[in-house]
C-alpha cells in the first residue's frame, strides 16, 4: 500500500508538472488584473474626481442623455436647467456621466 501512494504522489508532482504550467494560473490572474481590473478602477477614481470638482455653472450630461446646466448642488443631488424652457429638474449625482466644456457645445 504504502508503494502504491508513494508512486502515486510521484507521478502527481514529479515528472508530469513541470515549472511553467504551475505558474501558468498566476500569470493569467496577472494578464486580467493588467486588462481589465486596473484600468476599470482607474476610470473609476476619474469619475469620482469629476464629480467632487462640480459647481454652480457646469453643463453636464447625464446617463439618460438629458443635457442642462447646474443651478445648485446638495449633498447627492442637484438642480439642473434644461433648454428649451428653462426647466428645473432635480438629479442625482451618481446619474451624471460627463461634465461639457463650452469648447465641446460650440
Amino acid at each position: 500500500m504504502l508503494i502504491e501512494v508513494a508512486m502515486f504522489a510521484g507521478g502527481m508532482f514529479g515528472a508530469g508538472g513541470s515549472g511553467f504550467s504551475m505558474l501558468l494560473p498566476v500569470l493569467m490572474i496577472g494578464v486580467v488584473y493588467l486588462m481589465m481590473i486596473r484600468p476599470q478602477q482607474k476610470k473609476q477614481k476619474q469619475w469620482a474626481q469629476m464629480l467632487s470638482e462640480l459647481k454652480t455653472g457646469d453643463r453636464i450630461t447625464t446617463t439618460g442623455g438629458i443635457r442642462g446646466t447646474i443651478l445648485s448642488l446638495k449633498d447627492d443631488s442637484l438642480i439642473l436647467r434644461v433648454a428649451p424652457d428653462g426647466l428645473k429638474i432635480e438629479v442625482v449625482k451618481s446619474a451624471i456621466a460627463a461634465v461639457t466644456t463650452q469648447e465641446e457645445g460650440k
